[in-house]
């Protein structure tokens, strides 16, 4: 008799063991399965050093663009490129960076079919075309004859009086950041067809 209790009371504690461990199980699932949908809600979101925010640094030639509201135009088009992480490297980089204006300038609806999902490639080839590697004032720019551009591709750079001009863009004005200099132009340089 005592062999049959001890055996019920065996078989009682599996049960309940058992039963505990399965109810674990079940939350541990549900954990699981918020922890999964939590991840892949970030994933969706756009990732990289970009988007890090720091109060602190010297802003990047980034954080230059966005800031400045003679640039919006840029800025759309490196974000719907999806260029950003490029432009926040360590560097140095120098942006030849054209304003709305020098947007505005350009035939009527360019910009517009440009930013479209399908021009992502020819976006993206133009914009590398206006970064260089290097932190070179307007004023040392001026020993240059031309520069290699990030999309593989060479700018004439020419001097005028006290003027710069790269690839026909004068330089306007020139903002040091935290990984290069920004390089503010008065037209869109458009890189050679080939």
């Amino acid at each position: 008799m005592k062999t049959t209790t001890n055996l019920k009371f065996l078989f009682a504690t599996l049960l309940v063991v058992l039963f505990i461990s399965c109810k674990n199980e079940a939350n541990n699932s549900e954990q699981v399965e918020e922890v999964t949908e939590s991840v892949s809600n970030e994933t969706t979101e756009r990732q990289g050093q970009a988007f890090i925010e720091d109060d602190e640094a010297v802003p990047n030639v980034l954080q230059i663009a966005i800031g400045s509201p003679d640039h919006t135009t840029l800025v759309a088009a490196v974000q719907a490129a999806q260029l950003e992480n490029a432009l926040v490297n360590a560097g140095p980089l120098m942006v030849f960076a054209p304003t709305n204006e020098a947007f505005a300038a350009l035939p009527e609806g360019t910009v517009e079919d440009l930013l479209k999902p399908e021009n992502k490639g020819a976006l993206a080839n133009i914009l590398k075309y206006h970064v260089t590697p290097g932190n070179y004032s307007k004023d040392f720019l001026k020993k240059f004859k031309k520069l290699g551009q990030a999309n593989n591709q060479d700018v004439l750079v020419e001097v005028v009086g006290d003027d710069v001009f790269v690839g026909g863009a004068k330089i306007i004005a020139s903002v040091p950041a935290g990984n290069g200099i920004v390089h503010v132009v008065d037209k869109v340089l458009l890189p050679p067809t080939e």
